[in-house]
């Protein structure tokens, strides 16, 4: 019983910390959107970096339970449709990809060791 409460004291004290590095990765996924400059593709329509920004801060106050760390935010609100189940694509330049590989990449990046 006494590890369990252990436990759960460190998990409610680690929490918070965890809640704001997600909250700051996500604030900045958001950021990396709307300065982009990319286009975005999603139901078949293209929209401004900017546009999609908006719709996805949107997504993500809707959904915010569904996005407990960047990852889920990402996989679970920022890559595709919910309404019609189509994965959402971004154009930068010539070059066309899915907006999960493109997220995913400068969430690492953006977690990577500065040199």
């Amino acid at each position: 019983m006494r590890r369990l409460f252990i436990v759960a004291t460190l998990y409610v004290a680690l929490a918070p910390g965890a809640l704001a590095d997600a909250e700051r990765e996500i604030e900045y996924l958001l950021a990396y959107v709307a300065d982009s400059g990319c286009t975005f593709h999603r139901n078949g329509r293209d929209h401004a970096s900017a546009d999609a920004a908006d719709h996805l801060r949107l997504k993500y106050r809707r959904g915010r339970r569904y996005a407990e760390s960047a990852e889920d935010f990402i996989d679970h609100l920022a890559t595709g449709s919910s309404w019609s189940g189509r994965a959402y694509s971004v154009s930068c330049g010539e070059f066309t990809e899915p907006t999960a590989d493109w997220l995913h990449r400068a969430l690492a990046d953006y977690r990577a060791p500065a040199d």
